[in-house]
């Protein structure tokens, strides 16, 4: 095969794996979403006690799909440190929008952690040396004035609830970022899910022992809904940071936040004032702009 013919081939794969990447971002912001609403169901109970059983259920999953592959628990040598900045990361952000989503309403506590891919395209410059432009740098700077209009900087409590949201954002980017390089190492996803969520339940754990709440059966159930939902979101956000940078695709992970807006409205009565639209408005703007720029490069080198 010629060089052009290679290259043309090589441009059919990538597009392949983007829209792959796409449609796994997408699911994995539907799964999500449910699974900050089930967390909210679940009513008042302790973070830590929702965060173990989020966690716990998507590593039983996870070691269920492990054991009827041939290379079972197998971990790649060169994968232990990402593997560990993963979870570290990963468990800081889950425990910080845990947080968030019970003190503020669904929508806001959803694209306050959805400051993740642009914490990821930060993260990914010094873990991944992917360099971003000064248009995608601008875009960063953007979502983040878009940010201030959802956390209303202020001495009220809630000004604090909000900051722990950008918070869990910041450790989802930097965890989504590992997830990204650990795809290219070839490590499996199942793999990065188990060592993630068992990390997590480990750390944990210790408050569940010492600050357990008696739970209702319906609570239990929507804990269980909630680990459901978030064992098939992180395995589809893994899917997708593994077929494609999060330059090109991250902008999808905002179907996340009107998916938990419906559910806020429709169920929960939640209706987001007009300075967190305006902050919504900003941050998927900048984000759609950044997409759409991509795009226009790739044409225009693919030219």
């Amino acid at each position: 095969m010629n060089v052009k013919g290679s290259g043309e081939v090589a441009s059919r794969i990538h597009i392949r794996d983007k829209y792959k990447g796409i449609l796994f971002i997408i699911l994995a912001g539907f799964f999500f979403s449910l699974m900050t609403f089930f967390v909210r169901l679940s009513g008042d109970l302790p973070t830590m006690q929702k965060a173990f059983f989020r966690n716990a259920v998507a590593a039983v999953v996870a070691v269920i799909l492990l054991l009827q592959t041939e290379e079972k628990f197998k971990i790649k040598k060169t994968s232990w440190p990402g593997i560990a900045a993963r979870s570290i990361c990963g468990t800081i952000g889950l425990i910080c929008n845990f947080y968030a989503v019970d003190k503020l309403n669904i929508a806001d506590a959803n694209i306050l952690n959805k400051l993740s891919p642009f914490f990821a395209i930060i993260a990914s410059y010094f873990v991944l040396k992917e360099k971003a432009n000064k248009f995608e740098w601008g875009t960063v700077v953007l979502a983040f004035v878009g940010a201030l209009f959802v956390v209303k900087p202020s001495f009220h409590m809630d000004f604090l609830y909000a900051m722990v949201g950008v918070a869990g954002g910041l450790g989802a980017g930097i965890a989504y970022t590992f997830v990204r390089k650990l795809g290219k190492q070839g490590e499996r996803g199942p793999v990065i899910v188990m060592c993630f969520s068992v990390f997590s339940c480990i750390v944990t754990l210790p408050f569940i022992i010492f600050d357990h709440k008696p739970m209702t059966v319906m609570q239990i159930v929507y804990l269980i809904c909630a680990g459901m939902a978030a064992a098939g979101g992180q395995f589809s956000i893994t899917a997708a940071y593994k077929q494609a940078p999060a330059k090109e695709i991250s902008v999808f992970d905002y179907s996340q936040v009107i998916f938990a807006a419906l559910l806020g409205f429709i169920f929960l009565d939640q209706i987001p004032d007009v300075y967190s639209v305006i902050g919504y408005v900003i941050i998927i703007g900048s984000a759609l702009a950044k997409w759409a720029y991509n795009l226009e490069q790739d044409k225009k080198s693919a030219a």
